[in-house]
């Protein structure tokens, strides 16, 4: 993916990764589209970034994403890159049998991302290039066991993003995964922005830019701190590190 020139929309892009991601990008010369659920967040975002743009976004909904992905079409032609960044991380007591926090957790992160990629495929395909980039997480491959659906679906994201780029290696639309670690943004509450545990955001986003800017054709983006999780399984060490992120993080 070339680092500038783009014209871009990045989904949760009011807040968190996707923000920092959106702001990053606007200040290396890309037209950038943010999409989120929260209006009041997305025009904070573009208020301090002049020239960036938003629209709001129901990743939840089909019909909301088959009306969205209509508009965009016709609002930004020349759109060639997309970056599934919204998500939502929730805890879970399997033990209680409640299902809305599972069930709110697949339709965003990961029927959103599947619904809006088939939707916009046709204009991403029409492009010279085009990129496609999904976010999973460390998480897909060393669960928190507290976020059970979360790390299912990130799960299901990086399986799915490994189909989606056999299928279009023979077209213009590169495809990426960006797997962050556990990064200092509010994703389980405000709390986790000052975590000591976590990669301060700054540091991650400097770190993706400059994957991205040295390494542009890296089907995934891979910081340093996430590569303990990523090559856990291959390096026979998935029980240890599992065991004990689990007993350290509850």
């Amino acid at each position: 993916m070339h680092s500038s020139g783009n014209t871009m929309l990045i989904t949760g892009g009011g807040s968190g990764i996707g923000r920092a991601l959106a702001e990053a990008f606007h200040a290396n010369g890309n037209q950038v589209v943010i999409a989120g659920r929260r209006k009041a967040r997305l025009d904070e975002t573009t208020a301090a970034n002049p020239g960036m743009r938003s629209a709001v976004l129901d990743i939840e909904s089909a019909d909301a994403i088959g009306r969205f992905a209509q508009q965009l079409g016709k609002d930004y032609p020349a759109l060639n890159v997309v970056i599934h960044n919204a998500g939502i991380m929730r805890p879970e007591a399997l033990r209680k049998g409640a299902l809305e926090d599972a069930e709110a957790t697949v339709a965003t992160n990961l029927l959103g991302p599947i619904r809006l990629t088939a939707a916009l495929l046709p204009l991403l395909s029409s492009q010279p290039r085009a990129t496609i980039m999904t976010v999973s997480s460390g998480l897909a491959f060393i669960p928190l066991a507290m976020t059970p659906t979360y790390c299912a679906t990130k799960a299901a994201i990086h399986s799915y993003t490994q189909s989606l780029r056999y299928q279009l290696r023979d077209s213009s639309v590169q495809v990426l995964e960006l797997i962050p670690p556990y990064v200092q943004t509010e994703l389980m509450g405000e709390d986790q922005a000052s975590d000591q545990r976590a990669m301060p955001l700054k540091d991650f986003i400097s770190e993706v830019m400059s994957l991205l800017a040295s390494s542009p054709d890296s089907p995934e983006i891979l910081v340093e701190r996430v590569k303990s999780l990523r090559f856990a399984e291959a390096k026979g060490a998935f029980e240890p590190i599992f065991k004990g992120l689990n007993a350290t993080m509850h």
